[in-house]
């Protein structure tokens, strides 16, 4: 790690006054701070708070490409980190970054680790988030891969961006809601069977706004349409909650091309050679002038 010019000349006096800040931005945009000073500290428009009791295990970084790691711990207290926000997912995949910070000038300060959140657990009305460094990311496949289906995610720019156009997303109120999965609605006929299924539910309001899960199953129940996600939405939700539902692809071309009318940004390979392609053999009643397989 490189430290800051002002503040490695102070370190060198051996008379310190430093202290660790930490601070975690949510994949929603809220961000909170810790220090293990006796006093907040303001810095990056982040008030890090002193009565928190955060503390950290020892740091393991590396000049390598294996992942950095550490272990933030902490009381749970209403006014940082709750126990309904932790159970219900929302720091999954935080950004955490920890200063090294001179507490009379906090100008002097430098970076000791920055990374996200992995695994957080509680216990004993205190929490524990394993922290991940860069590295990490680097275990995550990238590029391009052939295959007859589309590649991309449910996130990506493909078909998933004409999710605002109508027909696409509905949104309405919860009607029937059990085990925090499973959602029934009466006489919602306006969309075929399966239109929502692989898609997305997001709650647009109450104490689970911002949650999201992928939709296992849409199906028909007599009048009754039944949508299932693949997990129940952690937080607290019932009737009367507006959700918005997202249409789900099951990444083939036909379904880009026919569902989405986006054939032109699929990006599967539909025509690339089966495995039976290489245990065929030369017929003289086929046509073998090397044309599309797909008329």
């Amino acid at each position: 790690m490189t430290f800051h010019d002002d503040l490695l000349q102070h370190l060198k006096t051996g008379l310190t006054t430093v202290a660790r800040c930490w601070g975690i931005r949510r994949t929603d945009g809220q961000a909170f701070g810790f220090t293990d000073h006796d006093c907040d500290l303001v810095f990056d428009d982040i008030t890090f708070r002193a009565d928190t009791g955060v503390t950290a295990a020892s740091l393991e970084q590396t000049t390598g490409l294996s992942v950095d790691n550490t272990e933030a711990l902490g009381a749970l207290s209403d006014a940082s980190l709750t126990e309904s926000d932790i159970e219900a997912g929302r720091f999954d995949g935080a950004e955490v970054i920890c200063w090294l910070v001179n507490w009379a000038d906090v100008a002097q300060r430098s970076i000791l680790f920055r990374g996200s959140i992995g695994e957080m657990r509680r216990s004993g009305g205190a929490f524990h988030a394993e922290l991940r460094g860069l590295t990490e990311v680097l275990n995550q496949p990238l590029g391009r891969v052939f295959q007859k289906t589309c590649s991309a995610d449910d996130n990506s720019s493909c078909c998933q961006g004409l999710s605002d156009t109508a027909g696409y997303f509905d949104i309405r109120e919860i009607e029937v809601i059990k085990d925090n999965r499973v959602f029934t609605w009466e006489n919602m006929t306006e969309y075929d069977a399966g239109w929502f299924q692989r898609g997305r539910l997001t709650v647009l309001s109450g104490e689970a706004i911002g949650l999201a899960g992928a939709i296992k199953r849409d199906v028909f129940d007599g009048a009754r349409r039944v949508i299932e996600l693949w997990e129940p939405i952690r937080a607290p939700i019932g009737a009367g909650v507006r959700v918005r539902l997202d249409a789900g692809s099951d990444h083939r071309f036909e379904t880009s091309r026919l569902k989405f009318n986006n054939a032109v940004g699929f990006r599967g390979f539909p025509d690339i050679p089966g495995d039976d392609w290489f245990t065929t053999y030369p017929s003289s009643s086929a046509i073998n002038d090397g044309g599309s397989l797909r008329e």
